[in-house]
């Protein structure tokens, strides 16, 4: 194959959990330019539909936008219905929505116990039914692709001075409990599924900024990764989400893609 066709998606069918902003619209960016038909969820109907007119302008390509809670498993069971029905297939997911959840504190011995729950409803259980609807639609096609979205806080502990140095909450314990709980889904999940040609893989980023994030925080953050710096949004995970999806990765399953410009490597 050329490599071209290697990264060719035209026609493919591709549903973007948490679609609409960062980690998750890099993701629908790059799938559109490769020639996916999209659809984007949010939890808030109207970042969807901003976000699919945006994509449809800019790429020319039918984009869906839809409301979408994935704590809530009626909900997520009714979405993956509509993207089936949709264009009759759907190639490729990828289960991004997450992220930080409460307003309280972060540490462990001050956190609200219904936060710590919704973080794992949010980041895991969230996660593991969309994995549930969309791997037995591509059972049933004989193909597709899951990538679940992950995190470096799935893997190592966090060095908190780091936080508390540039006066920000720090990362929840029960966080790094839910992202560990995705790459271990996402490895039993291949072994299930591989077998029916579905492929399961993981992509877990590093720190991405600079955001809204103090620049104190960013310092310190670069300072300690191989390559000097954050992740940068529009362009570092594109790379990742491009080959796990496309063919160039119909050899791979199971696999925990770590994008962190070396901050896991380093102690």
């Amino acid at each position: 194959m050329t490599i071209k066709e290697l990264h060719d998606l035209k026609g493919k069918v591709a549903l973007i959990t948490g679609g609409a902003r960062d980690l998750g619209l890099d993701a629908a960016t790059v799938l559109a330019e490769a020639g996916c038909y999209l659809i984007i969820t949010s939890r808030k109907i109207e970042n969807a539909r901003d976000t699919a007119e945006k994509l449809n302008g800019l790429y020319s390509c039918d984009v869906m936008p839809v409301s979408l809670d994935v704590c809530d498993y009626n909900n997520v069971a009714e979405v993956f219905k509509i993207a089936r029905e949709w264009k009759g297939h759907l190639d490729i997911l990828v289960n991004n929505a997450g992220g930080n959840v409460g307003t309280g504190p972060a540490h462990l011995f001050e956190r609200a116990p219904e936060d710590m729950v919704q973080m794992i409803m949010t980041n895991l259980v969230g996660a593991l039914y969309c994995c549930r609807e969309a791997g037995q639609i591509m059972a049933n096609q004989g193909f597709g692709k899951i990538i679940n979205i992950a995190s470096i806080a799935g893997m190592v502990g966090r060095d908190r001075r780091m936080y508390q140095r540039n006066n920000m909450k720090g990362q929840p314990v029960d966080y790094s409990a839910a992202k560990a709980g995705v790459i271990g889904m996402t490895r039993d999940l291949a072994g299930l599924l591989s077998p029916l040609g579905v492929h399961v893989n993981a992509i877990s980023p590093g720190g991405f900024g600079p955001r809204e994030l103090p620049q104190g925080f960013y310092r310190d953050y670069s300072d300690r990764t191989p390559l000097g710096r954050m992740g940068t949004d529009k362009k570092d995970l594109k790379g990742a989400i491009l080959f796990l999806a496309s063919p160039a990765s119909d050899y791979v399953t199971g696999h925990n893609l770590v994008v962190d410009g070396g901050f896991t490597i380093w102690k």
